[in-house]
């Protein structure tokens, strides 16, 4: 198992960028041959980090290393700031092209990875999991899954923040300038409902989804709107909910499922 720690010039970041990566391109002849997933081409999972996170989040609270050698799986966890993988006007501030567009390009291109949607993932837990649901859907010609983790989809309360009130884990010069005008933020492009209309309109195929949160969870409520929201729009969706919280021990409950999902083993 190689594990990478990789920083290279950044076109959509303006400057120096980072991401690890864990790529099992290493296991012995013996240990390929016992294992009937390295009879097919390498798979690829783009893993988004949360709120106040970086790019060792998933390295150092996860079994990422051990999941990527037993699956034949390379993971690439970029690090996105506090960003919600979102485009912003600010010259180097733009964290969707990165994430969608221009990262799967450079790991195919530097590590021989597959360049088949259908080979490639992505997924995310909190802001991760928010960044996972938008990126796949606006590049949905790079991935053709997603997994999403106790994703903080809170497009819809943006339009009750004010300068004047405290706002949770930010202010709102953060929201403003993260989601631009927030009183029209769910009608634009960064709400994932939105991308997911234009989508169904235009009879274009959508990504699967695998969502995951904790009953436990402030964000609960928020990830059952966005099930029901599918629901009603017609789109299958695999929807989990079981006790638990906005930690580790919930988002490593559900990632080994997620990538199964992802891999068609979750029978």
């Amino acid at each position: 198992m190689a594990l990478l720690h990789v920083t290279y010039f950044s076109q959509a970041l303006a400057g120096q960028s980072e991401f690890y990566l864990a790529l099992p391109n290493d296991v012995p002849p013996f240990m390929a041959a016992e294992n009937p997933r390295y009879q097919r081409d390498m798979k690829t999972l783009v893993l988004l980090h949360g709120y106040s996170g970086g790019a060792a989040d998933w390295v150092t609270g996860s079994s990422v290393q051990n999941l990527a050698l037993q699956y034949n799986l390379a993971l690439i966890m970029p690090n996105g700031r506090n960003s919600f993988y979102l485009n912003r006007e600010a010259t180097g501030e733009q964290y969707a092209t990165f994430v969608g567009e221009e990262l799967p390009d450079y790991v195919r291109k530097t590590f021989g990875l597959s360049a088949r949607r259908e080979d490639t993932f992505i997924g995310g837990y909190s802001m991760g999991g928010f960044g996972a649901l938008h990126t796949g859907l606006a590049y949905s010609h790079n991935y053709s899954k997603i997994a999403a983790l106790s994703s903080a989809l809170i497009i819809h309360q943006l339009k009750e923040l004010s300068p004047e009130a405290a706002a949770p884990m930010a202010n709102y010069a953060y929201y403003a300038q993260t989601f631009g005008d927030l009183k029209t933020a769910e009608e634009r492009e960064c709400n994932p409902e939105v991308l997911i209309r234009g989508k169904l309109e235009r009879g274009e195929p959508l990504p699967g989804i695998f969502l995951a949160c904790g009953t436990e969870d402030m964000l609960v409520e928020t990830n059952r709107a966005f099930r029901d929201f599918l629901r009603e729009n017609g789109v299958s969706a695999e929807y989990h909910e079981s006790a638990g919280m906005h930690d580790w021990k919930f988002w490593n409950q559900y990632l080994e499922p997620a990538i199964r999902w992802m891999l068609g083993e979750d029978a």
